[in-house]
Formats: structure tokens, sequence, C-alpha cells
């Protein structure tokens, strides 16, 4: 689905991103790596300025925009990978990530649901349960209570 190629980021055929909007930053991870963990920067941010990219149409650029508004900050959307030991593997994974959430964004709606009517024996059913729980509620109330 992605790759990181030297290029950019492939999202999808239609869609790479260019090496140059993608910003890395890399930082002290708090995942595995033992000893090591306090001298590498193996955590990796992933960076891509959504409103200011070249590579997207309008209508992908408010396709995404709208679809992770929760995840951007000032149009910039970011990703962040420290589960593995290297920071190469963990650029890897950030890039992935990245371009799987760019993909479900960009990818265009699905078919509208089409409204359905529950079937008169599914209606019976639910009837049934229903009588059969408030009888089962009605003879539990009319016993006498264990207290006496």
């Amino acid at each position: 689905m992605s790759s990181p190629t030297r290029d950019g980021l492939a999202v999808s055929p239609a869609l790479t991103i260019p090496r140059a909007e993608l910003t890395e930053r890399f930082s002290r991870s708090s995942g595995p790596g033992g000893q090591g963990v306090n001298t590498t920067d193996s955590r990796v941010e992933l960076s891509w300025d959504v409103g200011r990219s070249a590579v997207l149409s309008d209508g992908q650029r408010e396709r995404i925009l709208a679809r992770t508004t929760h995840r951007l900050v000032d149009g910039v959307l970011t990703v962040t990978a420290s589960e593995h030991r290297e920071q190469r593997r963990n650029r890897e994974a950030a890039a992935h990530r990245l371009a799987a959430l760019v993909a479900d964004a960009v990818a265009p709606p699905g078919p509208p649901r089409r409204a359905t009517r529950r079937t008169r024996g599914s209606q019976e059913r639910r009837l049934a349960t229903k009588k059969q729980r408030a009888t089962t509620k009605r003879l539990r109330s009319s016993r006498p209570s264990r207290d006496d």
C-alpha cells in the first residue's frame, strides 16, 4: 500500500508526498532499547503540512482536513513511532502510519446506507422477549421476601 521512496512517500498510485514536504524530528524513546534508550534518539515524529501541500487537489485537501481535524495542529498532521529499538525501523513505521492515515482520509466516501425495515419475525421475537422479561420481573416482585 505505502512505501517510503527516495522521492517521497507513496500513499496511493495517484498520490505521493514529496520528501521535501515531510519533516522528521527525533527524540529519546521510552520504549525498548536497554541502556541504549538513554543515549539514542530512536523516537520519530513525522509531520506533513496538509494546508500548504502542493501535491493535493482542492477536493483531496478538503477531505483530509475534514477527516483528520482531531489530529491536526495548525494544519500539520503528525504521527509518531517509538515501538522499535532502531531509529531506521521507527522511521519506516512512522512513514507507513502516515501513509495509511492519509490514504484513509483521501479515499472517497462509501455508498450511502440504504434504509431497511426490520422483519416481522425479528419484531415479534423482540416483543416476545420483552414480555418474557417483564413476566419474570413481575413474578420476582410478588414473592414474599426472605427477610421474614
